[in-house]
């Protein structure tokens, strides 16, 4: 027992947590220079310490749990990220929320879904899941997405793509509500839509490794929690770097939100990839459809809850172009869901999405 708790106090992804917090400590309040490529290797790596940490918690405690804690931890980084370079950016930094947003939504059911769909199809031809459940969580994403990101480009009682204080409050009380359905319906009511099955529509028995003991599973959580910290610190001194580079390329202001999406969500991917190449292909849909609904569900009622110290106006409202790409993205995933099997077919029809979304929000 003594040297398997040296092993775990040893590893790369206990250390990275502590050296997160350090390094946090060092750089706070100073300027950076070139020593930022550092702090963002050591953001980095406390992202995918984060994340692994959330997965032992979540096999412990099982699925669907596991996608769910998975989900909420990468969507408390982000709101974190979103909070942090608001306040940091000002009056500019107003649709910084609505681009993180919903560059998360379309990374998540495109990309996420996308290359999962294509690495389980190419291994197994095609690729299972349970139509009830990732519906239901599909229509879920498709009801936030359009309450908060969609209506603020029309509503009247507001000049500009911005929800009066009422709509404001009811979008985010909205978002909570149905952020907590979709929990109980996962994990209490319906818990076996949210499953894996087998060709016969039989729920698939984990044949996983075995759980983490309640000591591991403790340790993880207080090293999850050390992480979160890290992430957030570094977040808000690496910020200005982001958006340098952005500017730097020439890139508009709101691809940061792009970045910040695709720092928190890479890690999310590589699990989903995971499940996929295990035949889990209902798992890669939980982590794919749960983010979406957690990027949306906590964070809108967070950014409303800080818009009441934020300086500027905190525009929601999505533009022409992205509409048009939310809907078609919102077709093509019940096209593909309905089914309950996918092919590669299906999954490049999403990474092109991906692409195409990619390409305008670099090119708008």
């Amino acid at each position: 027992m003594v040297a398997a708790l040296r092993s775990f106090l040893l590893s790369w992804t206990s250390v990275t947590p502590v050296l997160g917090v350090l390094v946090l400590a060092l750089a706070w309040g100073r300027d950076l220079g070139p020593v930022f490529v550092a702090v963002a290797v050591a953001l980095g790596a406390t992202v995918l310490a984060a994340v692994h940490h959330a997965e032992v918690v979540a096999h412990r405690v099982g699925e669907p749990f596991g996608s769910l804690v998975l989900a909420v931890a990468v969507t408390v980084i982000e709101v974190a990220l979103i909070v942090t370079m608001m306040v940091s950016g000002g009056p500019e930094a107003g649709s910084l929320a609505r681009d993180t947003v919903f560059a998360a939504v379309m990374i998540t059911t495109n990309g996420i879904v996308g290359i999962s769909l294509l690495v389980g199809a190419r291994r197994y031809g095609s690729t299972l899941f349970n139509p009830e459940g990732s519906g239901a969580a599909l229509a879920t994403v498709a009801t936030l997405a359009t309450l908060s990101l969609v209506l603020p480009a029309f509503t009247s009682s507001t000049p500009g793509p911005v929800f009066s204080p009422t709509q404001l409050t009811f979008a985010a009380l909205a978002s909570l509500v149905l952020y907590g359905t979709f929990v109980l319906t996962q994990t209490v009511r319906h818990r076996d839509f949210f499953l894996p099955v087998a060709a016969d529509g039989a729920v698939k028995e984990d044949d996983h490794a075995d759980p983490p003991s309640n000591r591991a599973t403790l340790g993880s959580l207080a090293l999850l929690l050390v992480a979160l910290v890290a992430v957030v610190g570094l977040a808000k001194v690496e910020s200005p770097a982001i958006e340098a580079g952005v500017r730097a390329a020439g890139f508009p202001q709101s691809f940061v939100g792009v970045v910040i999406a695709l720092l928190v969500l890479l890690p999310e991917t590589l699990a989903a990839v995971r499940a996929a190449q295990r035949d889990r292909m209902q798992i890669s849909l939980n982590l794919a459809y749960g983010s979406a609904i957690a990027s949306i569900g906590l964070t809108i009622p967070a950014i409303a809850l800080a818009s009441l110290w934020l300086p500027g106006r905190l525009l929601l409202g999505l533009g022409s172009t992205q509409i048009v790409l939310l809907a078609l993205t919102v077709v093509v995933s019940v096209l593909t869901v309905v089914p309950g099997r996918a092919t590669r077919l299906q999954g490049g029809v999403h990474l092109v999405l991906l692409a195409g979304f990619l390409v305008l929000a670099i090119n708008p």
